[in-house]
């Protein structure tokens, strides 16, 4: 069954987020994942205690393991270090759950 992932993060460099996203795309694609929502966010009413973030995205993979599989990679862990914790000051989990397609 598909998993989905509700992110909230904020960004602080965006031309090197925009860099981590590039590099990132390949390898989302090759676990079968994509992005479902991605959106600036202007305004936060409403939020888990202490959190902040200026962007949210949902992530879409066919599988929970195959979602493990991407983060736990060493090519995953080589982007994430060299452009998104650079780029990112907060990271937010709002969700996972499964999906019916």
């Amino acid at each position: 069954m598909a998993v989905e992932r509700l992110i909230g993060v904020q960004v602080t460099d965006d031309s090197e987020y925009e860099e981590y996203r590039r590099q990132l795309s390949p390898l989302l694609r090759a676990a079968g994942g994509q992005f479902v929502v991605d959106v600036r966010v202007s305004d936060v009413l409403t939020a888990p205690e202490g959190a902040r973030f200026n962007r949210m995205f949902v992530l879409r993979f066919p599988s929970a393991e195959a979602m493990q599989t991407l983060f736990e990679g060493d090519e995953y862990r080589v982007v994430r270090e060299a452009h998104f914790e650079p780029s990112v000051s907060e990271t937010t989990m709002l969700a996972t759950y499964q999906v019916s397609e």
